[in-house]
């Protein structure tokens, strides 16, 4: 996947800055798909010359003009033919894994002991945040329109990823001591 296509998806529901597309990823589609807001106001631009966004500019007094960007029938199409490629499931590369592989030659077990529980931590507190998220956005499941059901699955996703790492690490230390 491209970032043009993670773009695309955000604002095929509705138009956003730039500004506002950088704290869309950095709250939502940025938690399984990283971008700098440097690499997406680039990228807004290059979406702009193929004609898949068009770019209204809005006047603002006492601050320069807004650009909000929308997407076009032909970007609408992009995204749809993306959609309906397969995909390959993406390839684990993991620096901590090859840490694990080779961590009997460690100078002590704690080095990779202490690493085992950042690591933990980290994935529990993500995990937090994703469970605030499901319970403010998604309490009633039944409910939810059709774009918030596939939301709610990336959602899932990110909770079942950060649960199984979450139990992954303490087997890992319980292994090891």
């Amino acid at each position: 996947m491209a970032l043009a296509h993670a773009i695309l998806a955000v604002l095929v529901d509705c138009p956003h800055s730039g500004y506002d597309l950088a704290k869309q990823f950095d709250g939502s589609v940025g938690f399984f798909w990283a971008a700098s807001h440097q690499q997406i106001y680039r990228e807004l631009s290059k979406l702009e010359a193929q004609g898949w966004l068009t770019c209204e500019i809005i006047p603002q007094e006492g601050r320069p003009d807004k650009k909000l960007y929308h997407i076009t029938e032909t970007g609408k199409q992009e995204l749809q033919a993306w959609i309906a490629q397969p995909c390959e499931p993406a390839a684990i590369k993991e620096d901590l894994l090859v840490k694990i592989f080779a961590g009997y030659v460690a100078t002590s077990p704690e080095i990779i002991l202490n690493e085992l529980q950042q690591h933990r931590q980290a994935h529990l507190e993500k995990l937090s945040t994703y469970k605030a998220l499901e319970q403010r956005y998604f309490q009633n499941i039944q409910s939810l329109s059709l774009p918030a059901k596939f939301r709610y699955l990336t959602l899932l996703k990110g909770i079942s990823y950060e649960s199984d790492w979450v139990a992954w690490c303490d087997r890992a230390i319980e292994l090891l001591r």
